[in-house]
């Protein structure tokens, strides 16, 4: 099990840090309404701008943390759970929008990849 969980925060990690450091200012058919980057996105949800670097600041370090939890036990319940409620308020956003749902698919599935990483390392 131990290496599903190492998979799965791997996956976790690389997945927010593509979106927030490689494709930050690029495109995505799941950015909400209809965002061009990230900071329209955030502004498309009514978000102040400074919520796009808080935001960022916490996901990409919660990344990190799943990252070196492979060396770090203790870093991947609280990160992990950190980045559940994140992903949680991504899709509150979505929804407060009326995107479609395929735009929500992506935060659903890494809730679903946080709630198994805490659920293999409890």
């Amino acid at each position: 099990m131990d290496t599903i969980q190492h998979l799965l925060q791997l996956i976790a990690g690389l997945g927010i840090l593509n979106v927030w450091l490689l494709r930050y200012n690029q495109g995505s058919p799941y950015r909400g309404g209809a965002a061009a980057d990230m900071k329209a996105e955030f502004a498309n949800y009514g978000l102040p701008n400074w919520s796009v670097y808080l935001i960022g600041g916490l996901k990409t370090t919660a990344a990190l943390a799943l990252i070196l939890g492979l060396y770090f036990e203790s870093l991947i319940v609280p990160f992990a759970s950190l980045l559940g409620l994140l992903m949680l308020g991504a899709l509150f956003m979505h929804f407060k929008v009326k995107d479609p749902l395929k735009k929500s698919i992506p935060a659903l599935l890494m809730l679903v990849v946080c709630i198994t990483i805490i659920a293999l390392a409890g």
